[in-house]
């Protein structure tokens, strides 16, 4: 893309009260969006509207600056192999599975090793029944070989173990984990999708996080690490143009683009009024299947996830469950084994040595001091004791309240 069409673009982007419909149905009357601007007033509120037409006879104050900032960004040279791209609607890289929503946006800005495949159905064809996903060439990113992993941005430690685990058995059975890089589930979820990665293929994109600023903007701040190491191994997106802050509409409307850039949705703990039963019901809406892990019935975070289970969501309780579901996949690897950590099955008993009891106890709800005793007839002393190493092996977490966990893979 040249500079003047990298400037039609944006100027058509920027337009004022002109929204991803009408720009579509100009591109469909008038071409490239060059040749939107050379229409006369006359042929153009044939399509918009008389105030939709003087804002594209008006050039954005905003379009200079931007133009300026993204070409810049743009020709920046490449670190560790990560390329910037802008693809607009009209490019043949662009995505064919956001092509495949409603709302598809006009420009994606790209950071990172991966790219998306030439244009092809999203989903498997064959009139005789699904076909296994055809399999990616070294870092290219196939929609039927995506899985959107979503959640809590409070998730319990259990629930963010689970989104690790299940993404790192995801990735090692070669899928690759979509999410947004939110606190919680979605930080998880990129962590483990990584830790597969290290451990498993290493010409595949481990994952793809589509976020909801500028892509020269990193939120939450917390996590600039893992955006560094996601663009190294996978792929950042944003419908944004740079410079874009964090704006709260943002982040549910990108939902709508993790949906569509997987085969299926994975909730991993989720409020009743989660932002991942957005993402739910938009993936419900594309045709695609939704599942969900099922938690404590005394956890708030588990209830959208039942609430999604009650509506149809498949119930997983591992990334084996997940993978049958997906045509073409299987898992033999230990993490797919483990991945939902099931209570009083653990996955390496010589891991748990003399602390078993007490792990079994436990079982996978916070519990306090008082019932542990009850139930292991242990001494405070002793019982402190045992919860001390078995929080320093990261196999307990210590919760407000004095209440205990135990963390999945325990």
């Amino acid at each position: 893309m040249d500079r003047d069409e990298l400037r039609a673009w944006l100027r058509l982007s920027l337009s004022p009260g002109i929204g991803n419909v009408t720009a579509r149905k100009l591109l469909g009357c008038f071409g490239l969006p060059q040749a939107i601007f050379e229409q006369p007033s006359a042929a153009l509120r044939q399509v918009a509207t008389p105030l939709q037409t003087q804002a594209l006879r008006t050039e954005p104050p905003a379009l200079p600056e931007l133009l300026e900032a993204t070409w810049a960004w743009l020709n920046q040279s490449e670190v560790n192999g990560c390329r910037r791209q802008v693809l607009t609607l009209g490019d043949p890289g662009y995505p064919q599975a956001l092509l495949d929503i409603d709302d598809p946006p006009l420009l994606l800005y790209l950071y990172g090793v991966a790219s998306f495949s030439e244009n092809r159905p999203s989903l498997p064809s064959d009139p005789t029944g699904p076909a296994a996903p055809a399999m990616a060439e070294p870092w290219q990113i196939l929609a039927p070989r995506c899985l959107a992993i979503v959640g809590s941005r409070n998730p319990t430690p259990q629930g963010a173990g689970n989104a690790r685990l299940f993404a790192k058995a995801l990735v090692q059975a070669g899928l690759t984990v979509v999410s947004g890089l939110a606190l919680g589930v979605d930080g998880a979820a990129h962590e483990g999708a990584l830790e597969g990665l290290a451990e498993g293929a290493t010409d595949l994109p481990a994952t793809l996080a589509v976020i909801g600023t500028g892509l020269d903007r990193v939120y939450p701040k917390a996590h600039h690490g893992l955006a560094h190491r996601i663009a190294q191994h996978g792929l950042l997106l944003s419908e944004y143009p740079l410079g874009t802050p964090p704006i709260n509409a943002n982040f549910p409307k990108r939902n709508r683009l993790i949906a569509g850039l997987a085969r299926g949705t994975l909730v991993v703990e989720a409020a009743l009024k989660s932002g991942s039963l957005i993402t739910a019901r938009l993936t419900v809406e594309q045709g695609k299947d939704v599942f969900a892990i099922p938690g404590s019935i005394h956890a708030a975070q588990s209830r959208g996830c039942h609430a999604l289970i009650k509506q149809g969501a498949k119930l997983v309780e591992s990334a084996q469950d997940v993978l049958e579901e997906l045509q073409g996949f299987s898992a033999g690897s230990k993490g797919a084994d483990c991945a939902a950590g099931h209570a009083g099955t653990p996955c390496d008993e010589s891991v748990l040595d003399g602390n078993i009891l007490l792990l079994n106890a436990l079982g996978f709800d916070p519990v306090g001091l008082d019932a542990l005793q009850g139930r292991t007839l242990l001494g405070t002393a002793d019982l402190q004791a045992q919860l001390m190493t078995l929080e320093l092996d990261g196999q307990v977490a210590r919760l407000p309240g004095g209440l205990f966990q135990r963390l999945p893979g325990s």
